[in-house]
């Protein structure tokens, strides 16, 4: 369990180093350069991936609680919505007209979604700990950024074709839910 607690710790406080500590992300940036602390950032991360993929698969099955059969149908439809929000983050979109931070909501509901399927202790630390730092994130990069100008809405056939490969991607990422996560989700 120390091998996912130390990747989930690790990938909340870089993605919070430059919304809540200006001063040191500037410093890095003097000292490794633009594109030195940009390699930075992405080692970090990948260190923090592997982490959490290894102490996941190595971390007990510990049932904290256990939620009734509907939750997973939930947690299935929630998967879907956090598909087309993580997507919309990557192409213009009417989402973005009303959810100004469509990949940490995504990442959220994901979150949520996997916390209806997983009454575990290591799905508490994982999914709950990536929740709550999509949660905090939002907020923390408000108040950065400012006001929000919200995008203009593109036809409608681009959102249909950026639901349609988000949805690609959620068949794609489901079939291969066994093989890097461990866990299937289709019902047993």
């Amino acid at each position: 369990m120390a091998a996912l607690s130390i990747g989930v710790l690790l990938w909340v406080v870089v993605h919070l180093i430059p919304s809540i500590e200006q001063p040191l992300r500037q410093r890095l940036i003097s000292r490794l350069g633009e594109n030195g602390y940009k390699g930075a950032f992405a080692l970090t991360i990948l260190i923090a991936l592997v982490l959490i993929v290894l102490g996941w698969r190595s971390a007990p099955e510990e049932y904290l609680y256990i939620l009734p059969a509907w939750s997973r149908t939930v947690g299935l439809f929630l998967m879907i919505l956090s598909f087309v929000l993580l997507g919309a983050a990557h192409y213009p979109s009417l989402i973005k007209s009303y959810v100004r931070h469509p990949m940490l909501m995504g990442v959220f509901v994901w979150a949520v979604s996997h916390l209806l399927m997983n009454g575990t202790t290591r799905a508490l630390v994982l999914f709950g700990g990536l929740g709550l730092w999509a949660l905090l994130e939002m907020p923390l990069i408000n108040r950065r950024e400012g006001e929000y100008i919200k995008p203009d809405a593109p036809d409608f056939s681009g959102e249909l074709k950026g639901v349609f490969i988000s949805g690609v991607i959620f068949i794609v990422v489901l079939m291969l839910h066994p093989y890097f996560a461990g866990v299937t989700p289709f019902p047993r």
